[in-house]
């Protein structure tokens, strides 16, 4: 609501670097979120989804820590009110040096943290540090976070899946079968649930409680997959290994990837442990 009222809502006019249309509270929140980590006198470099460059910190408030986020994802669920979020991950440079490109470009799993921050019926943190995964609530009265979900633990088999299915003709043979199955299990068992709201952050959100599969596969159209490595696939990937499920690209453990590039993109299949066994199985036979 203060979003409209505030004449927060609708497109600031201009693109990002991934070519998407810039939404007016995608601007406004990459802004909150460079000044406040610049600010906090504890980074040394920014890498946002909504700026092509890295950002170096000035020496005179540089600290030890790279920060990567994507200030606002799923924005273009914004004017319909959808859950929407923040995604970051968290690296140490632990060489004292000049901060570079290179010192970000590292497997996902170096990274000291990660977590989201989901806008929605309440505001929800979750967060990891590398031992297990905790969710918090904002109590606006106290404007404080309170531990709801503490030691979030994904089930280790889901009865839902979570994927675009519009983009069905695109795919290839693995995942083309994978959710055939879901939905006609050939061992006579229940089918899966569909549930896919189009924001990473909710339907990862939804996955990490409940239990199940998100897929974001490569397709003939993004043969390279659609999201981004360094702040999506890693920090989601991090905190659902961390609460006792998998991520996989396709290829690898989704945290073994290096990235070449800041902006780089990768299929990703993430959730249940069980679950995604199935999909690297079935990777794995078309493979041979």
């Amino acid at each position: 609501m203060q979003a409209g009222l505030a004449k927060l809502i609708g497109l600031a006019g201009e693109t990002n670097v991934q070519g998407e249309e810039q939404k007016k509270l995608d601007v406004l929140s990459n802004d909150v979120f460079i000044k406040a980590l610049i600010s906090s006198g504890r980074t040394c470099i920014l890498v946002s989804e909504e700026d092509e460059e890295a950002t170096f910190v000035e020496p005179s408030k540089r600290g030890k820590y790279c920060v990567v986020f994507d200030p606002l994802d799923g924005s273009s669920n914004i004017d319909c009110g959808v859950s929407i979020g923040t995604i970051f991950g968290i690296y140490l440079i632990k060489e004292d040096h000049e901060p570079t490109v290179e010192d970000v470009l590292q497997p996902g799993k170096n990274m000291l943290a990660a977590g989201y921050c989901m806008y929605g019926s309440s505001c929800t943190l979750v967060l990891s540090t590398g031992s297990g995964v905790n969710g918090f609530t904002l109590d606006p009265s106290l404007g404080e976070f309170i531990l709801t979900h503490p030691d979030i633990k994904i089930p280790k088999k889901g009865k839902i899946y979570s994927v675009n299915e519009g983009n069905a003709k695109n795919w290839d043979g693995p995942t083309t079968m994978y959710v055939e199955n879901c939905k006609y299990p050939k061992d006579g068992s229940s089918p899966k649930s569909l549930r896919y709201i189009g924001s990473m952050v909710a339907d990862v959100h939804r996955t990490l409680l409940y239990g199940g599969i998100f897929l974001y596969p490569a397709d003939k159209k993004s043969p390279n997959g659609k999201l981004r490595v360094l702040y999506e696939v890693f920090p989601m990937s991090f905190l659902m290994e961390q609460a006792g499920g998998q991520a996989f690209t396709g290829n690898q453990r989704a945290l073994d990837l290096v990235p070449k590039k800041l902006h780089e993109r990768s299929p990703i299949f993430l959730g249940s442990y069980e679950d995604v066994e199935e999909i690297k199985a079935l990777y794995s036979a078309d493979e041979k």
